[in-house]
């Protein structure tokens, strides 16, 4: 009897996996993850269109998609990136630390195109949707994870940085997404493993690597969680003090003047600056309640929210406005920790409370959110979706792309801001009436009806269409506003 007691034992293990009670228990995990990568793949579908029409609108521009792709492209030749946009062969990563880019070079070798570009942003975003949505499922049901899953999907954070080119966060917000996750179920390892190659992504984006480790040192294993915080400040120190000085053409790194010059500030106005200063002027004030609505403030019972402060400290201690606001991409990278903290925050909740209370609490919050989520949505980037023009490119976009076909593959070119994505796939391309770029370029491209404004105005614009002229170049083709000039 004893020789047929292991088969025994592992018969009746293999029975109680494959009972109907254990099916019943491991269903609702198939079915989290079933709604998370449904949910996904509705987003991906929403970034892709965005993107993609405004790329065919002619809505997407040189700074900073052109610069992206032309650093994609330098990978995808071999080389390191450089960026003509940024001046001539100006060293990208003299100028923001993001090797990360390179691992689009194989996709780009198939396809150069910028399309590929926004189409990986579109997918990497989308896939940050999965692990929130099935930490959602476990913890909320299958209610609480479509209202957590598409509220995050569909978010400002989220929208402003699909509706803005490409960049490389896009890298960034699933990293964190899975990080953040296994914080909040205590999976250490697996939350460092994650968050390390933030490293990799942007140079600022160690100073999160330090709130992961300081995170795990307050909540799980102390010296796992120092180790990981010591490298994230080591990690941004060396990136900021001594790689990209050491590959900027003026081995400097460029971005410290971001920051508000303290020399000659009294104790005071330096008290000021880093207490009350950092929630004022309003912009600031109402971003953090942008942020966290979404979540009906629920993500302050999570201690996850720390995660956050990091960038919102730099963002609100600069001296540039635009880090300020709910605009551009700034704001991606926090999207998924504030989701998290709420997540996280709906676990206490089950924790602490009683049955009948836990539900109504948990039901208000959801509620709130959901209400949020169809509030905020027309008033960003995705409402552009539901327009009649989006799908329908007006007569002056054709006529764009016939003027851009006269452009030889391999020219340099001049060209406004919002014509430069079109040629950065076969061209050398540079900003039209950026000084650092080269005085004569074979070929001028521009808007003069409608330019984007920057970085100089219609008048300028046009300005500089005549300066061209006037150094004998000749006019190729005139049409709708848009003119191209040729070298002679």
């Amino acid at each position: 009897m004893q020789v047929f007691s292991p088969a025994l034992a592992t018969t009746k293990r293999l029975v109680k996996l494959l009972s109907p009670e254990r099916r019943e228990i491991s269903a609702p995990v198939s079915h989290g993850t079933l709604l998370a990568w449904g949910i996904a793949a509705l987003c991906f579908g929403l970034y892709a269109a965005l993107s993609l029409s405004r790329h065919q609108l002619m809505l997407t521009t040189g700074y900073d998609l052109g610069i992206f792709e032309q650093a994609v492209r330098s990978y995808a030749h071999g080389d390191l990136p450089v960026a003509e946009l940024k001046g001539h062969d100006y060293p990208l990563l003299g100028d923001h630390f993001s090797p990360i880019t390179a691992t689009i070079a194989p996709f780009y070798r198939v396809w150069p195109s910028p399309v590929t570009l926004l189409l990986v942003q579109a997918f990497l975003l989308a896939l940050t949707v999965v692990p929130l949505t099935r930490w959602a499922h476990r913890v909320a049901g299958s209610a609480g994870a479509l209202v957590i899953g598409l509220g995050y999907g569909v978010s400002w954070g989220i929208a402003q940085t699909v509706g803005f080119d490409f960049h490389e966060v896009c890298f960034a917000v699933p990293l964190i997404a899975f990080s953040v996750e296994a914080l909040g179920n205590e999976r250490w390892r697996a939350a460092v493993a994650w968050g390390l190659p933030l490293l990799l992504v942007k140079e600022d984006l160690g100073l999160t690597v330090a709130a992961i480790g300081a995170y795990i040192a307050y909540r799980g294993t102390r010296r796992l969680g120092i180790i990981t915080a010591v490298t994230g400040l080591a990690g941004t120190a060396v990136e900021m003090l001594v790689v990209i000085p050491a590959f900027n053409p003026d081995g400097v790194f460029a971005y410290f003047d971001k920051v508000s010059d303290s020399s000659d500030a009294g104790a005071l106005d330096l008290f000021m600056r880093y207490t009350l200063g950092l929630v004022t002027p309003e912009t600031k004030l109402l971003t953090l309640l942008m942020l966290l609505a979404p979540t009906a403030f629920f993500a302050l019972r999570s201690p996850l929210i720390f995660i956050a402060v990091p960038t919102l400290a730099w963002r609100f201690a600069s001296n540039n406005e635009a880090y300020w606001g709910t605009r551009f991409h700034y704001s991606a990278v926090l999207m998924p920790i504030i989701f998290g903290a709420f997540i996280h925050a709906l676990t206490s909740i089950h924790r602490e409370r009683s049955a009948k209370n836990r539900e109504s609490a948990v039901r208000r919050s959801l509620i709130v959110s959901a209400a949020f989520t169809v509030v905020m949505l027309p008033l960003f980037p995705f409402a552009q979706l539901a327009e009649g023009a989006t799908w329908e490119p007006g007569p002056r976009v054709a006529v764009a792309h016939h003027v851009l076909d006269l452009v030889p593959d391999g020219a340099t070119v001049a060209a406004s801001n919002r014509l430069v994505p079109q040629l950065t796939n076969r061209c050398t391309v540079m900003v039209l009436g950026l000084p650092q770029n080269q005085e004569n370029p074979e070929w001028v491209v521009a808007d003069t009806r409608d330019p984007q404004g920057w970085p100089i105005s219609r008048e300028q614009e046009a300005g500089e269409v005549e300066r061209f002229r006037e150094k004998g170049y000749k006019t190729v083709k005139e049409e709708a506003g848009y003119v191209l000039l040729q070298r002679m």
